[in-house]
């Protein structure tokens, strides 16, 4: 988050910041030394600092946050838009009813009451993200800017906090693209778009990604007019181009105006709303909005900690870290937004358990964890959604689309696909993409599989319960074992049961 203040707009933003930045806090007056020092209470953070003093071996830890505890992922990511999304899906199951013979006489969306619940759903998760559950596990949280003033400390609001070892966990914020006017717009971020109570008319998105492919589709079906503006030539263009067009065809289905291979030249104001001057394939043109959201990547979290001053090496795109998360200063790690290139609260998460193993147990002779070692999914929660995992691309491929899974034909949801690459003469899974209502779920499967070394061979004698949209995975094992079934095993087949009588 950026160092604004949070405005809190009902009880349930008011209860949020007596969790995660009580009004009153004093911080507490800092030990002499702490054993781990943490900054940045996000989710790699929080994993951190309650990871260690969990351990019950009475090592004193510290953790420094200049805004919110919760970081993104509560505050004005993961939370707040999975909340907005299941409104959104709501909304457009009832007015998609019909198809299933079901009659909605009245339709209405109350925008409003779709905030209010987005906000009290993140007020309730809060405690788990809170300063008290933290100082209940014995943690010193200290809210403030943290610079560093040496190799091994920190300094807080004046207050000097020295450590054995220290952990960077300042994440990231959205990048802000460098557009004439754009600063004068008072543009939306994945941090203040949750703030809305009107629903926007009309509402812009710069960027094709998945914060901007999640958003649109969710205001769309809330009832926004939605535009997006991307500069390459498809949606998630980091996913294969299957996954792109499945996704723009349900986009275009649903009304949303699409945009590729776009300049956006400069903004204007005009009474209320915003003039989006651009230039699409080469073609000049205008389009007046109520809102903009930028949706253009993020960039990480390192002004103001002085990293010059502790040693630490860093780059445009983060933090730089070995392959055990260890900075060029060797008594200071970090983890999450700030050193990976997986923006995702479970990478977060899983980095930092690296990070506690490796600052902790490897010096006792017990072995360390590497990043590389992580089989990492991700999931862009549109409708259907984009879940991926391992390394697509390479090797064979099978591809079993949702016409041939009979869920998907019984929910009417047949656009998508399950993709499995594989290693042929090993059986070794090496990736996967899943496009289907709940794909980050189906996922699940097939990391698990990668990450056991189970191949295709082993899937196939999984029972897959049945309709399930799983039931695909089971397809697609099997397509795999009738690979095996070449015309030289099919004869000695036959031999074999000419021999036996069969035939």
């Amino acid at each position: 988050m950026n160092d604004h203040e949070f405005v809190a707009i009902d009880r349930h933003d008011r209860e949020l910041l007596a969790h995660v930045h009580p009004p009153d806090w004093v911080n507490p007056t800092p030990a002499a030394l702490y054993d781990v020092v943490v900054i940045g209470a996000g989710t790699a953070g929080l994993v951190t600092a309650a990871g260690i003093a969990g351990l019950g071996l009475g090592l004193k830890v510290a953790l420094v946050e200049k805004h919110l505890m919760g970081g993104d992922c509560l505050n004005g990511g993961c939370v707040p838009s999975k909340s907005l999304i299941r409104s959104a899906t709501i909304a457009r199951a009832v007015r998609t009813s019909q198809e299933f013979g079901i009659v909605v006489p009245e339709f209405r969306i109350d925008f409003p009451a779709v905030m209010t619940r987005l906000r009290q759903i993140r007020a309730g998760i809060s405690p788990h993200d809170s300063a008290s559950r933290l100082t209940n596990l014995g943690v010193d949280v200290f809210f403030g800017k943290a610079t560093f003033t040496d190799r091994d400390c920190v300094q807080v609001h004046g207050a000097i906090l020295r450590g054995k070892r220290l952990v960077i966990a300042t994440g990231a914020r959205a990048n802000i693209p460098d557009i004439a006017g754009l600063k004068e717009s008072d543009y939306l971020t994945n941090e203040t778009i949750f703030n809305l109570t009107e629903l926007p008319v009309r509402l812009a998105i710069i960027g094709g990604g998945p914060i901007g492919c999640e958003m649109a589709q969710a205001f769309a079906r809330l009832g926004s007019q939605v535009f997006v503006f991307h500069k390459k030539d498809r949606l998630l263009d980091r996913e294969e181009e299957a996954v792109s067009q499945v996704l723009s065809a349900q986009f275009k289905s649903e009304g949303i105006n699409l945009f590729f291979q776009t300049q956006i030249d400069k903004i204007e104001l005009k009474d209320k709303t915003k003039v989006i001057h651009f230039s699409c394939q080469g073609n000049n043109q205008s389009l007046v909005v109520e809102q903009i959201l930028i949706a253009t990547g993020r960039c990480p979290n390192l002004e103001g900690l002085n990293l010059d001053r502790a040693g630490v090496a860093y780059n445009d795109r983060g933090i730089v870290v070995n392959d055990y998360l260890q900075t060029s200063n060797p008594k200071i790690y970090a983890c999450g937004d700030v050193c990976l290139d997986w923006k995702f609260t479970h990478a977060a998460d899983n980095a930092a358990r690296i990070v506690i193993k490796n600052m902790l147990f490897s010096p006792l002779g017990l072995g360390r964890s590497r990043l590389s070692s992580l089989v990492m999914p991700w999931v862009t929660f549109t409708d259907p959604e984009v879940a991926h995992v391992g390394i697509t691309g390479k090797g064979q491929c099978i591809s079993i689309p949702l016409d041939r899974v009979d869920r998907a034909i019984t929910d009417s949801h047949t656009p998508g696909f399950i993709q499995i690459w594989y290693d042929h003469p090993r059986d070794r899974i090496l990736g996967a993409t899943i496009v289907a209502p709940h794909a980050g779920e189906m996922i699940s499967e097939i990391t698990l599989a990668i990450g056991a070394k189970l191949g295709l061979n082993t899937l196939a004698t999984v029972i897959h319960a049945y309709p399930t949209l799983a039931d695909g995975i089971k397809k697609a094992a099997d397509s795999y074992r009738r690979t095996l079934l070449t015309p030289r095993s099919q004869a000695l087949l036959r031999l074999l049961a000419k021999l036996t009588g069969l035939t």
